[in-house]
């Protein structure tokens, strides 16, 4: 393990009978560096975090966190890292403070420094007011920013955020990624978060992105997007085939047709859109320019959209409890 590299996986794999949930895996990830897992649900996201976490056992493969094994350290590695659920684990009938306490004494941290690190972090996540609340009468975003400061109580070097966001408001979304990110820099945390919010993911250094177990694509955002292969032109025409026929008689690029519109991918958008609109042998109606997003990206390396993998996930999940034998 390299002194730069607070993780390292190698080869992890997760199988569930016939079926493989994270096929052999490997990354790293760096000190103080804001780490993302891009998918749809069902791609293996999860199944990661909680190899990672000592919570679900590997298959195959190993990581080390800090230096630790998750097979062969897993106390080591529990007590270097903090883990944001993505289903809440609060207990709503305690108070928030009541609330950082049980998890204090549960990591062994003393009475005196619970006492002066819930503080200080209540008062990061702007939640120092309502210490004395009962989490029962917590919005979903303060609920989620008291999870955040319970997740670092007992100072881990690695934070795990599994969907940190999800069931939330964009508005209640983007507030939590300011607190995420304040949190981060402040107290010097690498974090490790899990979305399938593709703009969440401009949050991130570097994101990898992870389609049915494997990681088809690593990089930064501004790299990924480089690889869509331009800017992003969608015209709409009196007579989109003639248009298509045009464009590559006339321009050499293939254009996708789509809901009623034609998708071009080409260097250079604003030089070529008025040209194109000029030469075209058809009249265009309506035109749109934009530098890639990671839409393109992840359509780029899936396929599909991933709002089309939402959709058909229901039915993914379905058949896959049908082949495990469970029932309802």
């Amino acid at each position: 393990m390299t002194e730069s590299n607070i993780l390292e996986v190698d080869g992890l794999t997760r199988t569930f009978g016939d079926f493989t949930a994270v096929d052999h895996i490997s990354f790293s990830v760096g000190e103080g560096e804001v780490f993302g897992f891009l998918g749809p649900n069902g791609a293996g996201k999860t199944t990661t975090i909680n190899m990672l976490a000592t919570i679900l056992r590997a298959t195959e493969g190993d990581a080390r966190i800090d230096g630790h094994s998750i097979k062969n350290d897993r106390i080591a590695v529990r007590r270097a890292i903090g883990l944001v659920f993505q289903d809440s684990t609060l207990d709503l009938e305690l108070k928030a403070y009541e609330n950082l306490r049980f998890h204090a004494e549960f990591y062994g941290v003393t009475k005196p420094e619970y006492e002066e690190r819930s503080k200080e972090l209540l008062k990061i996540v702007e939640l120092a007011d309502r210490a004395n609340d009962y989490v029962r009468n917590f919005s979903g975003g303060m609920k989620r920013r008291l999870e955040i400061a319970r997740g670092l109580l007992h100072h881990p070097r690695l934070l795990f955020l599994d969907e940190p966001t999800i069931g939330l408001d964009p508005q209640t979304r983007s507030v939590i990624w300011q607190y995420i990110l304040k949190v981060a820099h402040e107290q010097d945390i690498t974090l490790f978060l899990t979305t399938h919010y593709l703009a969440e993911a401009e949050y991130c250094n570097r994101i990898a992105i992870i389609d049915h177990g494997k990681i088809i694509a690593l990089d930064t955002p501004k790299n990924l997007k480089r690889q869509v292969g331009g800017d992003i032109i969608t015209l709409t025409t009196e007579d989109n085939q003639k248009a298509q026929e045009g464009i590559l008689a006339t321009f050499k690029l293939q254009a996708e047709a789509k809901e009623g519109k034609l998708i071009i991918v080409a260097q250079n958008g604003e030089e070529l859109l008025p040209k194109m609109i000029r030469d075209l042998p058809v009249k265009v109606t309506s035109v749109a320019l934009r530098e890639p997003t990671m839409d393109d990206v992840f359509l780029k390396f899936t396929g599909r959209e991933i709002r089309e993998d939402e959709a058909s996930n229901k039915e993914k999940t379905k058949a896959f409890m049908q082949r495990r034998g469970f029932r309802r």
